[in-house]
């Protein structure tokens, strides 16, 4: 006969909750505070109530039990009483978001479409604590860690929600500077001479990105960097072509070659826990992600 259900229990609830989001005992522990020894007797303690498991070793980190899935709306329920209670103590009569929101993304993403979107919904939300770790990698199959992962081409994954954020357009851009010594490139074969600013090939792992520099017959390498800040650090510096973002590159900084010969196009994608889709603080960060990705500026260029 499985144990009674007591108040002490609720702390188990909240704290199997945040493992389901996260996926990791490290970091649930993190996020409420606590250590991981605590979070493991809560969990332990929670499941001999329960009286079985409600989370499981899996491919993508700690997953739901079936008996976890029928538990989950009910550590829901109880994080929103949790929450309302808090409003009603600040004296306020709204439920207000909170906790920290764990976003892995690429640099560019984050510089121009997170930060912009995320800082007016902390500004907004100041009980909303937002954490953004930058890389540009692919997909990881363990998504332990992070509420939302921004990544480049469409992912293929099982048990996640993904949503398409933004396409853009990787294009060629010089400096003047540069164009004036070295000459302005007539065809995708006069590259051939010149120098390109792009990321490091050997340790590039997103398909998408490889593939634009692929299409390239034939170039120099330039000054290669895992950052795309470094890509156009490079080219305003006249260290050769960059293949850049077209929204990363300031009006008038850098001239387009071969601008009607060659684009190619890629995309932002995020992906969620299907449990972190259901928090309301992680689906306001993606409310605001999507807004910005929609804005004017972000709309493809075109040249004449």
């Amino acid at each position: 006969m499985a144990a009674k259900i007591e108040t002490a229990h609720l702390e188990g609830l909240i704290t199997f909750l945040a493992v389901a989001r996260l996926g990791r005992y490290t970091s649930a522990a993190k996020s409420l505070g606590i250590n991981h020894s605590t979070v493991s007797r809560r969990v332990a303690d929670l499941e001999k109530a329960l009286g079985g498991q409600v989370l499981e070793r899996g491919a993508s980190g700690w997953e739901l039990t079936e008996l976890g899935n029928r538990a989950m709306p009910a550590a829901e329920r109880a994080e929103r009483t949790l929450q309302e209670l808090g409003a009603l103590a600040d004296g306020g009569d709204a439920l207000r978001l909170s906790g920290v929101v764990r976003i892995a993304a690429p640099d560019a993403f984050t510089t121009f479409i997170a930060i912009p979107a995320l800082a007016k919904l902390q500004i907004q939300e100041p009980g909303l604590g937002i954490d953004i770790l930058t890389a540009t990698q692919q997909l990881r199959q363990r998504r332990s860690g992070a509420d939302i992962e921004i990544v480049i081409g469409e992912p293929r994954v099982n048990k996640a929600v993904t949503v398409e954020l933004l396409s853009y357009r990787l294009r060629l851009y010089a400096a003047q500077d540069y164009l004036d010594r070295e000459g302005t490139p007539g065809s995708l074969d006069d590259l051939a001479r010149h120098r390109l600013n792009y990321y490091i090939d050997s340790v590039l792992q997103v398909d998408d990105l490889d593939s634009g520099a692929r299409r390239i017959p034939s170039y120099q390498p330039g000054i290669s960097s895992t950052s795309v800040f470094a890509h156009v650090a490079s080219t305003v510096a006249g260290a050769g072509l960059g293949l850049l973002p077209e929204f990363a590159v300031e009006d008038g900084s850098l001239v387009p070659v071969l601008p009607t010969e060659f684009h190619h196009e890629v995309s932002y994608w995020a992906v969620m826990r299907e449990e972190n889709a259901r928090n309301a603080s992680v689906r306001a960060c993606m409310a605001a992600l999507r807004e910005e990705s929609r804005a004017e500026r972000f709309q493809f260029a075109e040249f004449n």
